[in-house]
């Protein structure tokens, strides 16, 4: 089960946006894109849409980020945590299953 997921407020622990925090937008292998941090400007090539406007210039896009540059928020305290797995009992339509529930290790509190 992943650390991290789509949608997860994250805070950067390492590199040139060390202390900021944002939502995560992406996750690919071990990479996240993280909205608000590490922001590069990306060139584009000019060219036409189909309504005749012109497209491209100079615009600033969110890159990349590892995943190991970056921890979970606590929702209780507002500050990066690391994240535990344990395993609950869930009754539904009459059933019980066990699942496996992302919890901040502080606090306690589930993600």
């Amino acid at each position: 089960m992943a650390k991290i997921k789509k949608g997860d407020l994250v805070q950067v622990i390492s590199g040139r946006d060390r202390g900021k925090q944002g939502r995560v937008l992406a996750v690919a292998n071990d990479r996240l894109i993280v909205e608000g941090v590490q922001r590069v400007t990306k060139h584009t090539k000019v060219g036409q849409s189909a309504r005749g406007a012109k497209t491209g210039g100079i615009e600033t896009v969110e890159a990349p980020i590892h995943i190991s540059n970056v921890q979970v928020v606590d929702p209780e305290t507002k500050k990066p945590t690391r994240v535990g797995h344990r395993i609950e009992t869930v009754e539904r339509n009459g059933r019980t299953r066990q699942v496996r529930v992302r919890y901040a290790k502080k606090s306690g509190k589930e993600l």
